[in-house]
């Protein structure tokens, strides 16, 4: 397992662990990562990442992209 930051741009990759406080794992579950979820990193803005999870696309700030484990 690798932190999803740290995953290939543009490869499909699936979320194996989501590491965090309750809250974190909340709002991360809110936006659409859940367990066993495909997530893609369309893009690199600076040390965050755009990536796209249920067909939307999402901005997560790269603390965020390191508790999420694909």
């Amino acid at each position: 397992m690798i932190p999803l930051c740290l995953a290939q741009r543009g490869e499909a990759v699936i979320i194996k662990k989501i590491g965090g406080s309750p809250q974190v794992r909340q709002h991360l579950e809110n936006l659409g990562f859940n367990v066993g979820g495909e997530v893609v990193i369309v893009n690199t803005l600076g040390e965050n990442l755009l990536v796209r999870v249920k067909q939307a696309r999402v901005a997560l700030s790269d603390g965020l992209a390191r508790k999420i484990f694909v």
